[in-house]
């Protein structure tokens, strides 16, 4: 009978929680023993009772959770104090931010199997295993709600005895699973949506939900996107039309919602400061990819201000704005995950290296690091 222990979330303006009571009771009918971190689910609305009620135990500080613990549920990766309290040969599943942590490798000296939700391979038999879409669907909704907060219009057009007020324009950069959220909600929020990504492949997407699709021409559109289906990293020529294609649009944006990253990288600059000088009074730009540097250098991680009539929306941890529905979607996704090695049985663990999922996402294992690129920083 494995243990699992889910501990509450330290890092700062964190809310979510690796697990809920419905996940718990579906562990604990794997056979699995769970223990709970008193105040785990506080941020997200799980009561400690509601854990008991699922049946898991509850203990009352990190190093209570993870005593004799086989398996560490996270969302936010082990901090160097937790990572001293976990066992050698645990198992640790959480977000690592593997191209940033400098403790990666101290995980497996510690002796830890570590999992790294982001790398789970982006697959048809892993989608309801792949934590990054399921937390950047709640970012792209909640973004356009960081928007309205900030704008000091409507965003629907309305016709009243007083006049007439017109819809805000809305420019999107960036169609991957948080953009198409975010499209989605602003055009049923009634605004005038206009989408630009550097994947031609997202021109359908993006018009099926009824933006318009802007785009710069290239000769090659294929080498826009990875095998793994993320933008990359394009030519000088091609980013010098593309400034001044989203200069052009961005001046006649009222909102602006950016969400362009490459992993292992800076964010790519959309929106540059000159670009900035040219928009209107009052409008607002929700820069998704601060943690990663921004997409327009003006944002500021963790801090929301105006500059010359121009508001900056920079919050860095956005799904944790939603911290029930986060924590729900991230807690199926992890049940999913673990489901590939809890024997159905006995609720033992069994960890299938072979299978590619598990693989993707095994970091360390028995004192062998088997992502070394990461290491080198240059993944």
């Amino acid at each position: 009978m494995a243990r699992i222990a889910i501990p509450a979330e330290t890092a700062a303006n964190e809310t979510r929680v690796a697990a809920t009571p419905e996940t718990v009771k579906k562990y604990i009918a794997l056979g699995c023993d769970v223990v709970v971190q008193r105040g785990a689910g506080d941020g997200a609305r799980f009561t400690d009772a509601a854990f008991e009620a699922a049946g898991a135990s509850l203990a009352d500080d990190f190093a209570g959770a993870a005593l004799a613990a086989d398996v560490v549920l996270k969302v936010q990766p082990l901090n160097k104090d937790e990572m001293n309290l976990v066992g050698q040969g645990t198992v640790v599943a959480s977000l690592h931010a593997p191209f940033t942590n400098p403790l990666l490798a101290d995980y497996n000296t510690q002796g830890l199997t570590s999992f790294c939700m982001e790398m789970i391979p982006r697959t048809s038999r892993a989608q309801s295993m792949d934590v990054l879409s399921s937390q950047a669907n709640i970012a792209g909704y909640k973004a356009v709600l960081l928007a309205l907060e900030h704008y000091q219009k409507f965003m629907p057009m309305l016709m009243t005895a007083a006049g007439t007020v017109q819809s805000a324009k809305v420019l999107i950069m960036g169609a991957g699973v948080a953009g198409l959220q975010a499209i989605a909600t602003a055009r049923r929020l009634g605004a005038m949506v206009e989408a630009f990504d550097v994947r031609a492949a997202a021109k359908e997407q993006v018009e099926s939900l009824g933006a318009k699709f802007v785009e710069v021409p290239q000769d090659d559109e294929a080498d826009a996107e990875d095998a793994a289906g993320y933008a990359k990293e394009m030519s000088d020529e091609y980013k010098q039309k593309q400034a001044e294609l989203i200069a052009e649009h961005a001046a006649k944006a009222d909102i602006i919602i950016t969400t362009a990253l490459i992993p292992g990288r800076a964010a790519p600059v959309l929106v540059t400061e000159e670009t900035v000088t040219t928009m209107k009074q009052g409008a607002v730009i929700v820069d998704m990819a601060v943690e990663a540097g921004g997409n327009c250098p003006l944002s500021k991680k963790d801090e929301v201000y105006t500059k010359d009539g121009i508001t900056f929306v920079g919050v860095s941890n956005i799904p944790a704005t939603l911290a029930t529905d986060a924590s729900a979607l991230y807690a199926k996704n992890m049940l999913n995950f673990m489901g590939l090695m809890l024997d159905k049985e006995s609720g033992e663990l069994n960890i299938d290296r072979e299978d590619d999922i598990i693989q993707g996402a095994l970091l360390c294992m028995g004192g062998e690091f088997l992502k070394p690129d990461l290491l080198k920083g240059d993944a």
